[in-house]
């Protein structure tokens, strides 16, 4: 379907259109990883504000109104949502986006792949930060490597293609083993993507001494396969600038020739000029940019039952105005330290605002 035809899709202050929405669908983890969430005191978002399966129809319609042709749901763990595979069919019956997305642990998988994928979701994102089930237990708090694994052969045998491995890269706990998650990845027919640790909201225990940069991954890699990867493709508004390992690349005794791998970099080298990304959390805070301390509450919009013009007005003016860098800024500070909020308000957590 078109953008609403009375409006033209909006750019914001930077020339940047509204091409990506990010739906949380729960706030809740069944993972304690360190990078996301704050410790094991929790303020989680009480249920009865949680956005309806008909309020997130409604509010993503919108979006793509605005012109969003690409729908992510996250989390939390968005698997934890009860009936997710139900909000997922709704969602892609509606038929506004190009493509429907999600972003999971993977824990979840084995139980819903199946459902998943004959409710019409396109593609998956899966994390996995380690492939020595000593690391994910410390990593992420649970004894995990085993079921993740399970699930991303689910979703395989389910029929997802165009799956992609998501790996946050630690320095001294997980950096020794990139190219073990490449050819990991070229064995399942998986891209895998390599994440400079964020400071992001909730990243307490961030320290620039934990980063690895891109400079270092790809050198890491070089060093491991026996050539330099090479650039490959345009980036344009991904968060990823990929790369392919050219002719001659081995690990393991396996031939790597040819695989493209993903690296995004924001701590490093942000991308905020091509970013048409915005978030929606699970009980309806809409947020222009990861880093935002404030949010627009769309939930309480809703429900005070205003028409689709005027829900619709808010987050039209909203992106017109928007002009945010939260990771430029962040990427300035002279003495860079955690994103860390004053722990009253749950929204200046990551595992509440979503990735």
């Amino acid at each position: 379907m078109k953008p609403h035809s009375h409006d033209l899709p909006p750019l914001d202050q930077r020339r940047r259109p509204l091409g990506s929405l990010r739906l949380s669908i729960t706030d809740r983890c069944n993972l304690r990883c360190g990078y996301c969430m704050p410790g094991e005191d929790y303020q989680w978002l009480p249920a009865r504000d949680i956005l309806s399966f008909e309020e997130a129809l409604r509010l993503t319609g919108l979006f793509a109104d605005l012109g969003a042709t690409r729908l992510r749901l996250t989390g939390g763990e968005p698997l934890l949502r009860k009936n997710a595979d139900k909000l997922v069919a709704m969602l892609c019956a509606a038929g506004r986006f190009e493509e429907v997305a999600m972003t999971t642990n993977g824990l979840g998988l084995g139980r819903y792949a199946v459902a998943l994928k004959e409710a019409g979701l396109d593609r998956l994102t899966i994390s996995l930060d380690s492939l020595v089930p000593e690391r994910v237990a410390r990593l992420s708090g649970r004894d995990s490597l085993a079921q993740v694994l399970e699930g991303i052969d689910a979703a395989a045998a389910a029929g997802f293609t165009g799956t992609k491995l998501d790996t946050v890269v630690m320095a001294g706990e997980n950096d020794d083993e990139l190219a073990d998650l490449l050819a990991f990845g070229a064995e399942r027919d998986i891209e895998v993507r390599f994440i400079e640790y964020m400071d992001v909201p909730g990243a307490l225990e961030w320290k620039p001494a934990l980063v690895t940069t891109r400079a270092e991954m790809l050198a890491s890699i070089g060093a491991a396969v026996g050539v330099r990867p090479e650039p490959f493709g345009e980036r344009g508004s991904a968060p990823a600038g990929r790369y392919r390992l050219p002719s001659g690349a081995r690990h393991g005794g396996r031939d790597l020739s040819g695989l493209v791998f993903g690296v995004i970099a924001s701590t490093s080298s942000p991308f905020c000029a091509a970013c048409d990304r915005s978030r929606v959390t699970a009980d309806g805070m809409w947020y222009l940019c990861l880093y935002a301390k404030l949010g627009v509450n769309l939930l309480e919009l809703i429900r005070s039952g205003v028409s689709d013009d005027e829900l619709r007005a808010r987050p039209a003016g909203g992106w017109s105005e928007r002009a945010d860098r939260g990771a430029e800024l962040r990427l300035e500070e002279v003495d860079r330290q955690a994103f860390v909020g004053d722990g009253a308000d749950p929204h200046l957590e990551m595992h509440t605002r979503g990735g």
